[in-house]
Parts: structure tokens; C-alpha cells; sequence
């Protein structure tokens, strides 16, 4: 039978065939183009005939043979994900945003990490166009003279995610993480905080974090047009950033200016972590110094206090970004270059408004 193994006269065990889509055709009572339909775009099967197929593939254990179907059509069936890192929960809720969408075209992701590396970010790019990728998700940021004009010569739809630029070359789905940081700053000068330190990772060139790069720029300039001094930045651990990283950040910070009135961390990993220092230094938050992080991780709303956040959801952003990626492989026009789903201020637990009795001039 096929898919099974077969024994000689002696019980010897010989090598299986492998079922192929004839054998589930036949099984399934169906044509092979049933067969084929249901696998690439089952949406456009009947449920009881896409039971039937899924049934005999079950009995059969058939594996489609992807090479071979690329070769004869031409068409890979997977899109290409590259993303800074995979400790960061958000990047995985756009991943599986991204991934419910295109699946309903009978799509797949292949998914590669760079650890905010420019030169891991080249060859994964090159890697998947290798293979035929029909389409491309990159994280917003610069992009290094090769891997410009790699992705020049490329007809596939190519789709940045998570930041947004003022003139894109590609399309573009995600928010200002300019704005994010703007946002954070007036937040806290808001509540009366006036000597309020920032957060951040190390790293320079192209092997950093350009989005929270961003995100510090938009702080640092709110802090300015308040008249407020923005020396009080604290850059500590390469990216991706840590629990650790914003531990020791937290910790050097307050060596440095022990009357801070607030913190702004770049990523809630970073805030969370800086919590826990406060919490061992007997710093009270918020009554001694407010805390904000940025993200929305789940981390953030389970700390005790929970941690006031500019929230982004990457979930949505990846389905966002998956309705893109068909639209332009479906040649549909008029698709917008810019997709712009903007960020939520959420204060919780580790904000609070400071009297102006006991604020002390920048």
C-alpha cells in the first residue's frame, strides 16, 4: 500500500514508496486538481470534499512535495518574515497575524532572525529570494548600501513592518516610533515630572535598534520643546535588550541622579527589568519615581504595579501587513503605500502625578 512499509518473504523490512497526490486522489475519490486545489487554497474546496482529501492524506501519510510543485509552477508558496529577534513576544503576535492571513491564500512563512545584525539581515533576504519567496516582510530601518541594492532589482512585493517613513521605497505598515517616544514624554512631563531619564540600548551603525533609536529621539526632542534637560539617557546592553540590561540600566541611571522624577524605558523588557531594581534599592514606584516603558508586553500588565506603557498591536499589525502582501501579489491596484496604525498611551500602576510642591527645577 502506498505509504506504508513493506517486509520481504523473510520479514525483512524493505523501503516504503512514498504516497504521492495520485495515490490520494484515487483514496480521496477525487481528481488530482481537487487534490492540488485543496491544498493550495482550500477556502475554494467543499468542506466535505476537503475532508475527504485531508483524510487520505491522513491514511496515506502523503507529503506534498513543495520543490517540485515551484519548479512546475513557477510559485513557492511561502512568504519570506526577516525580524530583529525572537525573545520579543510582539514580533511573534505580528508573525502570527501575518500567518493566519496568508494562509487563507494557502500561503506559508519562513521565518529568519537577525539579532539586529545588517549582515544576518543580507543574507537571510538573499537566502529567501534564493528559494523563490513571492513576497518579503522586513523590519523598518536603514538599510545598508548591499542589501538597497539587492532589494532594487526585486519585482516580488516587499512590505517594511513596524516603523514608518516619510518616503518609503517599499510599503509600509506599522507607526511613528518618533511619535511613540513624543507621546511617552509628554505623558510624563504631564503629570509634573521635571528631571526625567531615559532608557536605552547600546549600539551604533547598522547593528542597533534604529526603532528604538527612533523612539529615544522623539523623547529626547519633547523633552527639549519643554525646556527640560536631555542628558539624563542611560545606553546600556547590545540588542535584543533584556530584563538584565534594564536592571543594570536602572541601576547606573540612579548612581548618576538619585532625585529623578521619572523613567522612560525603551522597551517594556527594559522597564520590567528596571522595576525590579527600583524594588531592590527600596526606590517606591510611583511614589518616589515614575516608570513607563514601551510595547504593551504581556509582562508589563502582570507586574506589580503593572507598567504604564505606549502600547502597540502587533498582532494587527501583522494582519494588516498579510491583507497587503495578498492585495499586491493578486495585482490589486491602488493598494496604499503607508499603512499607519498609530499606538495607545495606557497608563497604569507605575505613573503618577507628582506635586508641584516637590518637583525641583531642571
Amino acid at each position: 500500500m502506498a505509504g506504508r512499509r513493506t517486509t520481504d518473504g523473510d520479514g525483512a523490512t524493505g523501503a516504503a514508496r512514498r504516497a504521492t497526490i495520485i495515490d490520494v486522489s484515487a483514496r480521496a475519490g477525487v481528481s488530482r486538481m481537487t487534490v492540488s486545489r485543496a491544498l493550495r487554497a482550500p477556502h475554494l474546496v467543499r468542506p466535505d470534499t476537503r475532508e475527504a482529501i485531508a483524510r487520505a492524506i491522513d491514511e496515506l501519510g502523503y507529503v506534498p512535495d513543495r520543490a517540485a510543485e515551484a519548479l512546475s509552477t513557477r510559485r513557492s508558496g511561502f512568504v519570506g518574515l526577516v525580524v530583529p529577534t525572537l525573545t520579543n513576544t510582539n514580533f511573534a503576535d505580528a508573525a502570527r497575524g501575518l500567518t493566519d492571513v496568508i494562509r487563507l491564500q494557502g500561503y506559508e512563512l519562513l521565518i529568519g532572525y537577525t539579532d539586529y545584525d545588517e549582515n544576518a539581515m543580507l543574507r537571510h533576504v538573499r537566502d529567501m529570494l534564493g528559494r523563490r519567496a513571492e513576497a518579503l516582510v522586513l523590519p523598518a530601518g536603514p538599510r545598508g548600501p548591499a542589501l538597497r541594492a539587492l532589494l532594487a532589482g526585486e519585482t516580488i512585493p516587499i512590505v517594511q513592518m513596524a516603523g514608518l517613513a516619510p518616503s518609503p521605497v517599499h510599503y509600509m505598515v506599522g507607526y511613528s516610533n518618533c511619535e511613540a517616544g513624543r507621546l511617552a514624554a509628554r505623558h510624563l512631563i504631564g503629570l509634573g515630572h521635571t528631571r526625567i531619564g531615559v532608557l536605552a540600548a547600546e549600539g551604533d551603525g547598522l547593528s542597533c535598534d534604529h526603532r528604538g533609536g527612533r523612539r529615544l529621539e522623539g523623547f529626547l526632542d519633547a523633552l527639549r520643546e519643554a525646556g527640560l534637560r536631555d542628558d539624563l539617557v542611560q545606553r546600556m546592553g547590545k540588542p535584543p535588550v533584556s530584563f538584565t540590561h534594564g536592571a543594570r540600566a536602572m541601576g547606573a541611571l540612579l548612581e548618576r541622579a538619585p532625585d529623578l522624577h521619572a523613567v522612560f524605558a525603551v522597551s517594556d523588557l527594559v522597564g520590567v527589568g528596571a522595576l525590579m531594581e527600583c524594588r531592590r534599592r527600596g526606590v517606591r514606584v510611583p511614589e518616589d519615581l515614575s516608570l513607563m516603558g514601551f510595547g504593551g508586553f504581556e509582562i508589563g500588565r502582570e507586574v506589580v504595579p503593572a507598567l504604564s506603557t505606549v502600547a502597540v498591536d502587533y498582532r494587527a499589525i501583522g494582519e494588516r501587513t498579510g491583507t497587503m502582501v495578498l492585495d499586491l501579489l493578486a495585482g490589486v491596484r491602488d493598494v496604499p503605500r503607508v499603512v499607519d496604525l498609530g499606538v495607545t498611551l495606557m497608563q497604569r500602576e507605575t505613573t503618577a502625578f507628582r506635586p508641584a510642591l516637590l518637583s525641583v527645577p531642571a
